[in-house]
């Protein structure tokens, strides 16, 4: 039971992680940057698998990413491209449109306002 939960929870957040990754990258940040400010906000995610989905993010284009060497350690930037934040706002929309759906349906609510006698 244990292995079947855990694949269900991977995969539940596997589009969460993207879209709350896209939702940081409005301004320009570097990795650890992301990793801390996801973790601030009690998204954990591991290096390991932020990175490879940065890189993905980037093969789509949904990312641009640039170097900067002006300090002492070269850091890669990240930051969402023109695309990126099109699609980042129509995810946006969707996220919050089925989570209302699905908030009603786990209240056991059919979306219609119950009458209430005194």
């Amino acid at each position: 039971m244990n292995s079947l939960l855990n694949s269900f929870i991977t995969e539940l957040r596997r589009g969460t992680l993207t879209l709350a990754v896209l939702s940081q990258l409005r301004e320009r940040q570097y990795g650890y940057s992301l990793v801390q400010r996801l973790e601030n906000s009690g998204v954990a995610i591991d290096q390991s698998t932020l990175y490879p989905l940065l890189r993905r993010l980037e093969k789509q284009e949904l990312v641009t990413s640039s170097w900067d060497t002006s300090e002492s350690r070269p850091r890669k930037y990240y930051v969402l491209s023109p695309f990126g934040q099109e699609i980042y706002e129509q995810l946006k929309l969707e996220w919050e449109r089925t989570s209302r759906e699905l908030h009603d349906l786990l209240k056991g609510e059919d979306g219609h306002e119950s009458i209430k006698s005194d």
